[in-house]
């Protein structure tokens, strides 16, 4: 086959939607047939540290528009299909929630990966013109595709409540993947220079993801008067509006010295800032998935997230879950997996059993299986 993927987010952004497909395009290299190619179609080369995470091989190939017609929104909308018809593409695998418009009428069948429906659940934190935007593609997306991949029973359950006129078996639940680096010891070296370079506490806890209200960090940081006085709380995550919010809190309730946030944090330095961590948390109101959790538990921390969404999926049952505005149920959760409590060794090590399910091969797997089917259906 040859297999074209939207490879936007691949040469765009570093975490999310990005990983997830440099993870699945990596893995699937290593599994496809000696006759199989991938093209990843782009607007543009993007960003080529991004690109280079990407495997050298010959069955990958980068693709941009032949013909500048169209600006790129617009290209990979209207004028992607007829490009993956020239170029013989016969399945293409939207990556990021949405598929070209003409795929049916230029007979190349098509899945999508859906990674949540966020925007429709909570439109409360979304620009309303980009909600409207999102709707649309959501819509013309569940039409033209042929099969969807949803990340977790959570997003399964809520295509079919905002789609109900999609047949079910339609839809295949394929958890994401995870980057296995994270199960990687770390040198002490590399702890130290780490620690030095962004100043890291001696003790600490650890979230990572964008600083935005749905991601809910403020119920962390009102957790820490509860918790013993040298434990600190280490955010990473790009800065929002909401980052100005909780620093601002932290500095009014006298926590500003215990709150440190890093933005523009090296990917190369994640594993070693997870692994210095006593617990990860991670109290977002609503995910699609939640991969930190992953990452974090691959890196040896028990966790604590919070209901609601699908995070319990993603975690599994030995990690601690807490409502979303219950700040006394977090740091009881935390205080339940900071070294030295009893049952904290069991439930990382039980934790890391479970997550073995996301991990690369088995899910890319997965995926290739379903275009098999699909090719022969």
């Amino acid at each position: 086959m040859i297999i074209g993927y939207d490879a936007k987010r691949i040469v765009r952004n570093r975490t999310g939607l990005g990983s997830y497909g440099r993870n699945l395009i990596n893995y699937m290299a290593d599994i496809v047939g000696a006759e199989d190619k991938l093209l990843l179609y782009a607007p543009n080369p993007g960003k080529e540290e991004l690109r280079q995470q990407v495997q050298s091989s010959e069955r990958i190939a980068f693709r941009y528009p032949d013909r500048a017609l169209l600006p790129g929104a617009l290209w990979r909308t209207f004028g992607l299909a007829p490009q993956l018809r020239r170029e013989g593409v016969e399945l293409f695998h939207g990556l990021s929630g949405e598929l070209p418009i003409g795929l049916r009428k230029a007979g190349i069948k098509s899945i999508v990966t859906i990674h949540d429906l966020i925007f429709l659940r909570h439109p409360e934190y979304y620009n309303p013109v980009d909600v409207l935007m999102y709707k649309w593609k959501f819509r013309q997306t569940v039409r033209e595709a042929d099969r969807i991949i949803a990340i977790s029973q959570c997003t399964k359950r809520d295509i079919l409540h905002f789609a109900p006129h999609i047949d079910e078996r339609k839809i295949s639940l394929v958890y994401q993947s995870c980057d296995t680096r994270f199960r990687q010891p770390v040198s002490e070296e590399t702890k130290r220079n780490v620690r030095r370079r962004y100043a890291l506490p001696a003790r600490y806890i650890v979230s990572v993801g964008s600083i935005e209200e749905r991601k809910n960090i403020l119920l962390a940081v009102k957790a820490l008067p509860l918790l013993p006085p040298d434990i600190a709380l280490v955010v990473i995550g790009k800065a929002t509006p909401y980052s100005a919010k909780v620093q601002q809190y932290a500095e009014k309730q006298q926590l500003a010295h215990r709150l440190h946030m890093l933005h523009n944090v090296g990917n190369a330095h994640l594993p070693a800032i997870y692994q210095m961590g006593e617990a990860c948390v991670y109290p977002s109101r609503y995910e699609g998935f939640g991969i930190p959790i992953i990452e974090a538990i691959q890196s040896g921390l028990p966790v604590v997230a919070c209901t609601g969404s699908c995070l319990e999926e993603a975690g599994g049952p030995d990690s601690l879950y807490v409502a979303p505005d219950d700040s006394d149920g977090m740091a009881a959760a935390i205080k339940r997996l900071l070294i030295g409590s009893p049952e904290r060794d069991a439930r990382i090590a039980d934790s890391q059993q479970y997550v073995q399910r996301f991990e690369g091969t088995n899910v890319a797997q997965q995926v290739y299986d379903i275009y098999r089917q699909m090719k022969t259906a």
